[in-house]
């Protein structure tokens, strides 16, 4: 809090709360140098951001993109009037499958929308030979990937734009914020008009815009916790570590792999319940909220599962069973910088306890 009231201080002697204001202004400059990026715009949410970058990009028609994501990846679709085809994930990474998404390049199709699930990099080499032969925009939606990187910096600099989320369960938060890094300047430049109505440097407008802008107060809530990034980083990657040794040695309890020539930011702990496992995934989430322990189904149920997107024909269970199967398996126990020792091992003990004191009834075989 000491470090948040300097800039409470700034804003309320500036007497300005909007319309890119200093904190803005610096904010934008301390991410680009952070995240190792030229081109970044601030936005209000991910969302906007996300509908900001289709804009900017002239995306139209369909758009390729995954089942297993949150549901505001897909709305940002639909808002901008685009309508989804949905291919199936890599079981492993959980991200777009590059090969299911070449298989659904069809007429219409105008872009692709991967995701960076759980802060894993997508195949973004495989992707973006796709994109490039048949001519397509490359949107990443890297809500989760804040300060993820690979062999050749930031995940952030791949496709035509990348947008990241700075929600206040994202690994750097400015309670509800977001932004897009554009991959040219021109994508930037509409950008940064799309999301301010469509103004331009005086009082027209030249095209469709939003009000997208990220208040003074949020950019101050950023820059009093960029400070602390890397400690927070450095917690949670202990966090995961103690998570694994602890669930190591449950039956039918699978993992992500750990980070292999790329840095993760351990912005969640999934696990995976799968056929070998003492008791179904709903009743080790039922379990773990009976003891208050925060779980949550993500992504449970797929975007596909809900009643916007149902009837489209890419849609069907056996169109993306890969993403079906995760749905069914995925648990994400509790995960933020916070969390402290004996908190978590109440959490991993009351899985093991889950496990080990399953009712005969309720315990399941092996496939």
């Amino acid at each position: 809090m000491e470090e948040f009231l300097p800039y409470l201080r700034e804003i309320w002697e500036s007497r300005m709360l909007t319309n890119n204001g200093a904190l803005h202004a610096r904010l934008e400059q301390a991410l680009k140098a952070r995240l190792m990026v030229e081109r970044l715009q601030l936005t209000a949410n991910a969302t906007l951001g996300l509908m900001c970058a289709l804009r900017a990009l002239q995306v139209s028609g369909r758009v390729i993109t995954t089942p297993f994501t949150f549901v505001a990846t897909v709305h940002a679709l639909r808002w901008c009037g685009l309508e989804p085809v949905f291919a199936d994930i890599d079981p492993d990474t959980l991200n777009l499958d590059p090969d299911r998404a070449a298989a659904a390049v069809g007429p219409g199709v105008t872009a692709i929308l991967p995701v960076h699930c759980f802060g894993t990099p997508c195949d973004t080499t495989r992707l973006g030979l796709l994109a490039r032969h048949h001519g397509l925009k490359l949107i990443y939606d890297a809500a989760h990937a804040f300060d993820v990187s690979d062999a050749g910096g930031s995940i952030l600099r791949h496709g035509d734009a990348s947008v990241v989320s700075f929600h206040a369960t994202k690994v750097f938060s400015t309670s509800e914020g977001g932004a897009v890094v554009s991959a040219t300047a021109d994508t930037a430049d509409r950008v940064a008009r799309c999301r301010n109505f469509g103004f331009t440097a005086d009082i027209d407008t030249d095209e469709l815009g939003l009000n997208a802008k990220l208040g003074e107060l949020n950019a101050a809530l950023g820059l009093a916790q960029l400070p602390h990034i890397d400690a927070q980083r450095r917690r949670r990657q202990a966090i995961d570590r103690r998570y694994r040794e602890g669930l190591a040695s449950l039956e039918g309890l699978s993992l992500l792999p750990e980070p292999a020539n790329w840095r993760g930011n351990h912005a969640y702990f999934p696990v995976f319940v799968k056929d070998g496992f003492a008791i179904t995934r709903d009743q080790l989430h039922a379990k773990l909220r009976a003891a208050h322990i925060d779980s949550r189904r993500y992504f449970y149920p797929l975007v596909t599962w809900h009643s916007e997107y149902r009837s489209l024909p890419s849609a069907s269970a056996s169109h993306v069973p890969a993403a079906t199967r995760v749905a069914n398996e995925v648990l994400c126990l509790p995960m933020h910088a916070g969390l402290t020792d004996d908190e978590q091992d109440r959490v991993i003990d009351a899985v093991l306890n889950a496990a080990s004191h399953a009712p005969a009834a309720s315990r399941r075989m092996p496939a």
